[in-house]
């Protein structure tokens, strides 16, 4: 009756980009929660059931190797954001070490890629990305930030 995108439309899916660190991918995929800092708690409260995140693992230095950014899974939310200050995440490099993670909401998998997706090959074809040369920019100081439903449906196919 309805096609996909009239279904996106009537409900207003929103589309995130969730940016996080190796070892808090880990406790994402184990535990089903994502989960953000006390100042992003304005970013988390506009997520909704149904929104979609996808878990991008930021660009880490392991031993003398660098570790390029890369997108590792989507997500599906399923509840709505609540306060649970159980420390699950790591707070590890952050400047405020005791940070929980303390706004959160529980996700399934839609899809965990078998091999992450390397993230800069991408970046010339991501709308949200307005400046290709710094596009860092667009990521630096935030724990998620909402993505355009083009942007989504690229990177969520770019495993497959």
């Amino acid at each position: 009756m309805f096609g996909r995108d009239a279904v996106r439309r009537v409900i207003r899916m929103k589309c995130w980009l969730c940016i996080t660190t190796e070892e808090n991918w880990r406790v994402i995929r184990e535990k089903n929660v994502w989960g953000v800092p006390d100042r992003h708690k304005n970013a988390i409260a506009k997520v909704k059931p149904g929104d979609k995140l996808i878990i991008y693992v930021k660009q880490e230095r392991v031993k003398d190797k660098v570790v390029e950014p890369r997108i590792v899974a989507v997500y599906e939310v399923v509840s709505e954001p609540f306060k649970d200050s159980t420390r699950i995440f790591s707070s590890k490099g952050l400047k405020s070490s005791g940070e929980t993670f303390p706004w959160r909401v529980k996700i399934k998998p839609i899809k965990i890629f078998d091999k992450p997706v390397e993230f800069k090959p991408l970046i010339p074809k991501l709308k949200f990305i307005t400046n290709k040369k710094k596009w860092s920019g667009h990521l630096m100081g935030k724990a998620m930030r909402e993505i355009p439903e083009e942007d989504y449906d690229l990177i969520a196919n770019e495993g497959v």
